[in-house]
């Protein structure tokens, strides 16, 4: 960000976490829990007042988008206090800003990138290779991060890319066959490494017809060589030295197949990619420099750029750890995801699949200077919230969704599994498809089958009628928990820039 300073970015970081501070209530509240803990009664009274009777567009318009238009749902029904006038001007000034640049915001594709104006489904800047098994969330993704990784290798002369937490390789492939660069992809699933290179050799099938039809013409702008897939943990607790035996020695590999030049359209095995020029052996253990920190050393003359699309948790976080401390990862795109996994001094373990790891340093705060703001702490469910799309569920109150009132069925779900038994909190009860087009008997008692209670137990109509009639009021909380949701990503991605800057 041009002109944004490092004392900037430290003044919004400690600004952030005052305002954070005085509304953890609503960004550590768990809306299923909206009827047993009164969440509603946590709010000001003068807040209940202005936003208990709006209407899910006025939600939108009023809390949700920062805009001023004179269409009827933007206008004030009544006077709001001046704190949550606050509340939401603070959260509007404070957090990065969402849209991308060139935005329409009268235009009524506004809400749709330009690729997708024609069709909703297919990317037009993609090449139709790289759309196949593809979303077009995902479409978008690979693009940008791919022009973005591009221009990277151009400014440091860098081909060599490790994509870390390749999946099913999609952006590896686009790196490696649609933008030309040596591509190793690492990924933690044995199973979805064979589908990664299921789909190199489908794409390469691809290739060949094409190149049958041109009399031996590759498609303009297609390089003839794919990623070479590696299946293995990146432990986010190990020195980069592990990290680098990995690449060159992985557990379970998958060698992506190219195009022989020799012959259009024929098939021969991909040459391994040589990532030790040098031949050299790699020390057992780091060596330590100042304060402690690793030495990185990896094999005379060779470079890398590290890239992660999606990279969860302390994943993200190790790959800045190791761009600032090795001296040969020259380059890295990092676009982080799941911000709730993120291992912290309160939680050093963290939740989900994986081997088991607490690192010496957690992967939240990152920098010295965020680690010591008083209120720097943030819980796991404010980093949940902050994975979440405000304008998605904004475009759900502007169009009235019916899956609207879906928070409103599991909060009063939890008040019948806690009458049931008050021992039993917060259960897991997996997504109930079209759980919106269901009464909430049918919806309750599929609920309850799910989390191992009696389906049959008899449901109170007269009280549960009484909590569903509270929909408006569950909307509107989750409104306010989605607001100040960008302003906790705000901050994460802030301790990481700042951290970055530390480590120069």
């Amino acid at each position: 960000m041009v002109g944004f300073s490092l004392e900037a970015q430290k003044r919004l970081a400690a600004d952030i976490t005052r305002v954070l501070s005085l509304y953890g209530f609503i960004t550590d509240a768990y809306i299923i829990e909206f009827f047993t803990d009164n969440l509603w009664g946590s709010l000001p009274l003068s807040w209940q007042a202005a936003l208990a009777d709006l209407q899910p567009p006025q939600l939108a318009a009023l809390l949700l988008e920062n805009r001023h238009t004179r269409e009827e749902e933007a206008r004030y029904s009544s006077v709001w206090p001046l704190s949550l006038l606050a509340f939401k001007a603070s959260a509007d000034a404070l957090a990065f800003p969402r849209r991308p640049s060139g935005w329409a915001g009268k235009s009524k594709e506004a809400g749709r990138p330009e690729e997708f104006r024609d069709n909703q489904c297919q990317s037009s800047r993609l090449p139709p290779l790289f759309r196949k098994h593809v979303k077009p969330k995902k479409q978008h993704e690979i693009r940008r991060l791919g022009q973005m990784v591009k221009r990277l290798s151009d400014l440091t002369g860098c081909c060599q890319v490790v994509d870390v937490g390749s999946g099913q390789g999609h952006l590896s492939r686009f790196l490696a066959f649609g933008l030309g660069l040596s591509v190793i992809a690492i990924e933690g699933d044995p199973r979805l490494v064979t589908q990664a290179a299921k789909f190199d050799q489908e794409l390469v099938q691809a290739l060949r017809k094409e190149g049958a039809k041109r009399r031996g013409q590759v498609p303009s702008g297609i390089s003839l060589e794919g990623p070479r897939h590696v299946a293995g943990w990146v432990d986010p607790g190990a020195p980069w030295t592990e990290f680098w035996q990995l690449l060159q020695h992985p557990e379970e590999e998958e060698h992506g197949p190219v195009v022989d030049r020799g012959s259009p359209g024929a098939f021969r095995p991909r040459e391994t990619a040589n990532v030790d020029p040098g031949g050299e052996d790699l020390p057992g253990s780091p060596e330590r420099g100042a304060g402690n920190t690793p030495i990185c050393h990896t094999p005379r003359g060779c470079q890398l750029l590290l890239t992660g699309l999606h990279a969860c948790g302390d994943l993200s976080v190790t790959l800045l750890r190791y761009f600032a401390r090795c001296p040969d990862v020259v380059g890295i795109t990092s676009v982080a995801c799941c911000y709730m996994k993120l291992t912290t001094a309160e939680a050093p373990v963290p939740p989900g699949p994986g081997p088991p790891h607490s690192p010496a340093e957690p992967g939240y705060p990152l920098s010295t200077w965020v680690s010591t703001l008083p209120g720097h702490q943030l819980s796991y469910k404010a980093r949940e919230g902050a994975c979440h799309a405000l304008e998605d569920y904004a475009q759900r109150l502007k169009s009235q969704s019916s899956a609207l009132r879906t928070h409103c069925f599991r909060a009063a779900l939890e008040t019948v599994i806690r009458a049931a038994d008050p021992a039993k909190k917060r259960l897991g009860v997996q997504t109930i498809t079209k759980a919106h087009q269901l009464t909430f008997s049918e919806y309750a008692r599929l609920g309850l089958e799910r989390v191992g209670m009696d389906p049959q137990a008899r449901l109170e109509p007269g009280p549960l009628q009484t909590l569903l009639a509270q929909e408006g009021k569950v909307v509107a909380f989750f409104s306010l928990a989605l607001l100040l949701a960008p302003l906790v990503e705000t901050l994460l991605l802030l301790d990481r820039m700042i951290f970055l800057q530390e480590e120069e």
